[in-house]
């Protein structure tokens, strides 16, 4: 079976390394990867997980939880990402410097626990679409083990249910940042912004959501099977946004779909 020879060459590059850290965000992927890492690693794992104005707060609690549940030390480093000028600038090159940044800080931190190894939980998905923070992992020498033995995402998710792991389904979230287009600079009141109005679509019962923060006007992006549904409480939520900061509000038709402002880059 394919995806048992693919899992068979995670668990024997995993049982080659004596020590690791895994860069933690606590989705499906690094969990996963963690997961793993604990299980057939020879000696120490930690779990180190990036801190900052473009990480939601509810995540960050989220990771704390798995990696008590997985028993694995977990650590909480500051990164800082908006004190680099390159990543506030918001080029297409912004998540290089931002993986650049952290990976650096774990590698550091990793070194301070005697453990040279630093793996993060990118897939063979992630290859193929546009991921200029790869690039600033190999060449840290940060290793992508999901990747290396061919895992695709749902792959990755079809073995994470199989093992019981509850986040398995989870949507992917990635950080903040990506929800303002390139050429607008990220400011700490963008992100809350965005991370407030994105809660508030949650608490509404809205899964897969994202809102994108064009200065006064918010984006909402949903799943199609959801547009009918948001429509219906239009009021409520645009009553919340006003509240958050924004002046307009708009919803994409197109609905949900991940790396959307990518599409900015060949302007």
């Amino acid at each position: 079976m394919e995806i048992q020879r693919k899992l068979d060459r995670l668990i024997s590059f995993l049982k080659n390394i004596n020590s690791l850290a895994v860069a933690f965000s606590g989705g499906v992927d690094s969990t996963f990867l963690l997961y793993m890492s604990k299980k057939f690693v020879k000696e120490n794992v930690i779990a180190i997980t990036s801190v900052s104005e473009i990480h939601k707060e509810k995540d960050i609690r989220q990771a704390e939880a798995i990696a008590k549940e997985i028993k694995v030390h977990h650590i909480k480093i500051d990164t800082e990402e908006l004190s680099v000028p390159e990543f506030v600038k918001n080029d297409k090159n912004r998540c290089y410097w931002c993986k650049k940044n952290m990976y650096k800080k774990i590698i550091d931190l990793a070194k301070k626990h005697n453990i040279n190894t630093v793996v993060h939980g990118a897939n063979v998905d992630d290859m193929y679409d546009y991921r200029p923070g790869n690039k600033a992992a190999e060449e840290l020498g940060v290793i992508a083990p999901l990747a290396y033995a061919g895992l695709r995402k749902d792959e990755i998710r079809e073995i994470a249910k199989r093992l019981g792991i509850d986040v398995w389904n989870k949507p992917s979230s990635p950080c903040l940042a990506t929800r303002i287009p390139y050429r607008h600079e990220i400011t700490k009141e963008r992100l809350r912004m965005v991370e407030r109005a994105e809660d508030i679509l949650e608490e509404l019962g809205f899964t897969q959501v994202r809102v994108r923060h064009y200065e006064d006007l918010a984006k909402i992006e949903v799943s199609e099977e959801s547009l009918n549904e948001i429509l219906k409480m239009r009021k409520k939520i645009l009553s919340a946004f006003k509240e958050v900061g924004f002046l307009f509000v708009a919803l994409d038709i197109e609905g949900f779909s991940s790396g959307k402002l990518n599409k900015l880059l060949s302007l």
